[in-house]
């Protein structure tokens, strides 16, 4: 007779299920990775997995929503300490990397694997949202103080790409060790500052 699964049992599953998933997509690629080797790194049949979830798609989705969350709370956290808008802004951004070093292949699952539809996963459509919104919250202090102007999504979006982008370079190892990477990415946003705060004095 089958065992009789314990509401512990299919969360327990289902989080081992999760991290295989997490670090197979990061190494293999989402098209490189299918069910039934899922299922064969998990031990279980390859009909196992179909219990908790559809089809790949929503591993990936859950999966991505997951690796969002933890990211938006490391922000989150940075973003609430004490200090002022440029202190919150800088804390912020070290969370970021600090997350992306910490965990790359979470990273990579985040922000350079292809996603399911946004429309078809309410989970990750809120996660994705959840994650804009506090890269934008550092911005918006800042324009609400006068020091940058703008919209702040679209600066919480310009300053993400630069920031991606150093992170993305060095994960790949393609920085060179001179320049570091904290002199290149420093570099970088102090140039997008000073066209932020010349956009203010202009105006």
């Amino acid at each position: 007779m089958p065992k009789v699964l314990s509401d512990e049992d299919v969360g327990e599953f289902r989080q081992r299920l999760l991290k295989t998933a997490e670090a197979a997509f990061a190494t293999h690629g989402v098209d490189g990775v299918s069910m039934r080797q899922l299922a064969q790194q998990l031990g279980c049949s390859a009909t196992t997995p179909y219990r908790y979830f559809k089809n790949k798609d929503e591993i990936l989705a859950a999966v991505t929503a997951a690796a969002l969350n933890r990211f938006s709370a490391t922000l989150e956290k940075a973003f609430a300490a004490k200090g002022s808008s440029a202190e919150k802004a800088v804390a912020v951004r070290k969370a970021y990397i600090r997350f992306a070093f910490k965990n790359p292949k979470a990273y990579r699952l985040m922000f350079d694997a292809p996603h399911p539809s946004l429309l078809d996963y309410a989970d990750l459509s809120e996660a994705s949202s959840r994650a804009d919104r506090i890269m934008a919250a550092p911005l918006a202090l800042l324009a609400q103080e006068g020091i940058v102007k703008g919209d702040s999504r679209l600066l919480g979006r310009v300053f993400w790409s630069a920031i991606h982008g150093a992170v993305s370079l060095q994960l790949a190892g393609k920085l060179a060790a001179k320049p570091t990477f904290e002199a290149v990415l420093e570099q970088t946003l102090q140039l997008i500052m000073a066209g932020a705060m010349a956009t203010r004095h202009s105006a």
